[in-house]
């Protein structure tokens, strides 16, 4: 018999947590506003919410006719259709590409499935700042880090599993503001000018932002915050343990990338077989705000090497569409654009095999020299050769032709990599002799 090694239990919640149904009940109940809404929208807006009443703002926001026309045939007001509808996106039931809306595999299933249920619920859950934004008086770097340092408040309320007053919760974000700045060694170096300390009407308002956190974190059902104390509902604990249990899982993980850069995490990922990375990117991109970690995931994939850019965005796969916004911001990037519009065709449902049709000639053809910089960089010569046969030119001379045209910083040493790999010593001096082309800027 083989040395299999024993698949891991499936973990089980904190004694006291209700049964998935009964979590599912609840989540049903809260989002029923957000689902009667997207159900109207369906129904309404054929072929799907969104087509035809969509703002053209590139976030699926309904127009004001539309929102109008809700609140009529729904007996609301204008502002709570809307309200319902921003719920609707983040939760999953209404999926969102550019300006238009259709409704999401969730609400399809919203009857019948309780996982769907739950995931649409703990994606509402991750969107609590999104959900409930801040007051435009508090300074975004001062929010920023209180979303960033919630989660272990919100361990401490899963851990305590009972009432917690407010001010043991204000010297818990204290604690953990104060070691984030550590992290990031935002330590002052020489003479400073005069400090907070010393004028502490201009401190940071903790305070206040720790009260439009809980409030937020209520408004989206995962605690109730009254008298002065905050206490997390079921869900909203079942919610923050299934955060936990995927980071433990994570730090036991062979790889275990957990704590480390975008970069250093995809340097990582680069030997792993596809399904054994997507593990690794899940766990890293659930023990951070979804929106820093899209954040850095772009930032890898702006520098110099290019297996980076393309792990990223297999990464960004794994997080899907509350990365949408940030992906499309980054289309008129050069050294992005080929794989942004790939990102986001598949986003919209294209077929995996047409996928590529939406790239231009120009756009395959750079696609294809960084490829080739990522294989030259890390890969094999014969991994290079074979890489010919991917490049959407009929022939090599028709390929080298469009590939000096292309503008990609890292054409010379592609070319002259593929030159020195490829066997046939007659197709090598043309390649060669085009990285020297390029070099010198002759024809």
């Amino acid at each position: 018999m083989g040395n299999r090694r024993a698949r891991r239990p499936a973990p089980r919640p904190p004694e006291g947590t209700p049964a998935r149904s009964e979590l599912a009940r609840a989540a049903r109940a809260g989002l029923a506003d957000a689902a009667r809404v997207a159900r109207w929208a369906d129904a309404a807006l054929r072929p799907g919410p969104g087509s035809t009443g969509a703002s053209p703002d590139g976030k699926g926001t309904l127009s004001d006719a539309t929102a109008e026309r809700a609140a009529a045939e729904l007996g609301l007001t204008a502002a709570q259709v809307r309200a319902d509808w921003d719920t609707a996106r983040l939760a999953g039931l209404v999926e969102v590409h550019g300006d238009r809306a259709r409704p999401g595999w969730r609400l399809r299933a919203w009857d019948r499935d309780d996982s769907a249920v739950l995931r649409g619920w703990v994606a509402l859950f991750d969107a609590w700042s999104l959900a409930h934004p801040a007051p435009d008086a508090l300074a975004p770097a001062a929010v920023a880090e209180v979303v960033e340092a919630m989660p272990q408040v919100l361990s401490f309320l899963q851990l305590s599993a009972g009432p917690v007053p407010v001010p043991q919760l204000l010297d818990l974000l204290d604690q953990r503001v104060t070691e984030l700045r550590t992290e990031r060694c935002e330590i002052p170096y020489g003479p400073q000018p005069e400090t907070p300390a010393d004028h502490p009407e201009e401190a940071p308002p903790l305070p206040v932002l720790l009260d439009w956190a809980l409030h937020g974190l209520a408004a989206v059902g995962a605690l109730t915050y009254a008298d002065g104390h905050a206490t997390l509902t079921p869900l909203g604990s079942w919610a923050v343990w299934v955060k936990l249990e995927q980071i433990c899982v994570a730090a036991q993980s062979p790889a275990g990338h957990i704590e480390q850069s975008a970069e250093d995490m995809l340097r990582g990922c680069a030997r792993l077989r596809p399904n054994a990375a997507r593990a690794e990117y899940r766990a890293w991109l659930a023990a951070r705000p979804v929106g820093s970690a899209v954040t850095e995931l772009l930032t890898a994939a702006r520098g110099e090497d290019a297996l980076l850019r393309g792990l990223a965005f297999e990464a960004l796969r794994v997080v899907g569409a509350p990365a949408e916004a940030e992906v499309r911001a980054v289309v008129d990037e050069p050294s992005l654009r080929p794989y942004a519009l790939l990102w986001l065709a598949e986003q919209e449902g294209a077929d995996p095999e047409d996928v590529h049709l939406v790239l231009s000639r120009e756009e395959s053809t750079w696609l294809w020299i960084d490829t080739a910089a990522a294989v030259a960089d890390h890969g094999e010569g014969q991994l290079l050769v074979r890489h010919l046969e991917s490049a959407v030119q009929p022939t090599v001379p028709a390929l080298l032709d469009e590939v000096r045209r292309a503008g990609h910083p890292r054409t010379v040493q592609v070319l002259v990599a593929l030159a020195a790999a490829h066997p046939d010593p007659a197709l090598a001096r043309a390649v060669r002799r085009a990285a020297f082309q390029v070099h010198t800027g002759g024809e």
